[in-house]
């Protein structure tokens, strides 16, 4: 065991504080990674505070790692010594279910995957996220950062990155489609950048104007508040695929009436609240409201190489680990362009 120093929510709702974990010793096929930066993403806010139900504590937040390999067990093929790999959402998973073997592990149904944090591992003990200078990772739920992309700006890509990736690809977005991002967020400001390299005509769908000039910079085709009623009356039937990134509950009928027939809403926010709907919003279209988690571990590699290829990192501003609990309310305030990087040296 090694004892590396982190920030921890000591209870739910507590403010997070410096402390020190252990981490388990390297075994045969894990890779020791040296945390550089880690990404705060607002489904850790959630978690600290329990708004998604009973969590585990303490708790060590963060899936969206980035880092150096400092040492390697003695089965290890796939990485070395000094590369530049990335932990994103999970660690584990069954390995033997339809979904792990068909690269799906996010989806786990042999008792699901294993959260990078606020979950137990295969050995019975808590899992402890990125705030922290190390982390001891099986090789097959790490990733390669191909040299392309700085370390600070791939952090949020384990997550943002690949959240909105993989219902992209997943719904056929690219050349002929119309795609609206909902939410100029964290996620959102992703999916802008993915969807225009992805081909589509892209349209963000924001509350207010605020960050038109953004959305537009980032890729975006048009830009639309969604407090205007006029853009519900404007834009109705027009998108093959909604892309939500929006943790608040929505009027899902409004947002379904700007689907053309056969379009579907697909949601990455996962707000705290159940919602309603009135199923004629789907039945007349022939409309799906769907869902999407994060990707595979080879679909997270495939996002990492495309990002690189056409220069998509994520936004960031970049604080210490003494920041972090500002940057949470400023999180919940939308006072970020577009997420927060802690640059873990600080911890």
């Amino acid at each position: 065991m090694s004892t590396v120093a982190a920030y921890a929510a000591p209870a739910a709702k507590a403010p997070l504080e410096r402390t020190t974990i252990e981490r388990r010793p390297v075994g045969e096929f894990d890779v020791l990674i040296d945390i550089k930066f880690a990404g705060i993403c607002h489904s850790d806010i959630h978690q600290v505070r329990e708004g998604w139900g009973e969590a585990i504590f303490p708790m060590v937040p963060g899936h969206e790692i980035a880092g150096i390999v400092s040492e390697v067990g003695s089965g290890v093929t796939r990485f070395k010594v000094g590369d530049r790999v990335g932990v994103g959402c999970m660690v584990d998973s069954c390995r033997e279910c339809e979904n792990c073997k068909a690269g799906l592990e996010q989806y786990c149904t042999g008792g699901g995957m294993i959260g990078t944090y606020n979950a137990i591992g295969k050995d019975g003990e808590p899992t402890y996220g990125g705030y922290s200078q190390a982390v001891v990772v099986d090789e097959n739920y790490t990733v390669r950062i191909p040299d392309g992309l700085s370390l600070d700006v791939a952090a949020p890509l384990l997550c943002a990155g690949i959240t909105t990736y993989s219902p992209l690809r997943h719904w056929n977005a690219g050349p002929g489609k119309k795609v609206a991002v909902l939410g100029m967020g964290g996620l959102g400001h992703m999916g802008v950048k993915i969807a225009h390299a992805l081909g589509a005509e892209v349209t963000v769908l924001s509350q207010s104007l605020r960050k038109k000039d953004d959305g537009l910079k980032l890729g975006a085709d048009h830009y639309y508040a969604t407090s205007d009623p006029k853009t519900f009356e404007e834009l109705r039937g027009t998108f093959d695929i909604i892309l939500s990134t929006v943790s608040a509950p929505l009027d899902f009928g409004a947002f379904l009436s700007l689907l053309r027939t056969d379009g579907a809403l697909v949601n990455v926010g996962a707000p705290e609240e159940p919602i309603s709907l009135n199923l004629f919003s789907v039945i007349g279209g022939r409309k799906s409201l769907s869902g999407s988690g994060i990707g595979g571990i080879q679909e997270t590699q495939e996002m990492l190489d495309f990002c690189a290829e056409h220069g998509l990192g994520a936004e960031i501003e970049l604080i210490s680990a003494s920041e972090i609990n500002d940057a949470y309310e400023r999180v919940l305030s939308s006072d970020v362009r577009y997420r927060f990087v802690i640059d873990t040296a600080t911890i």
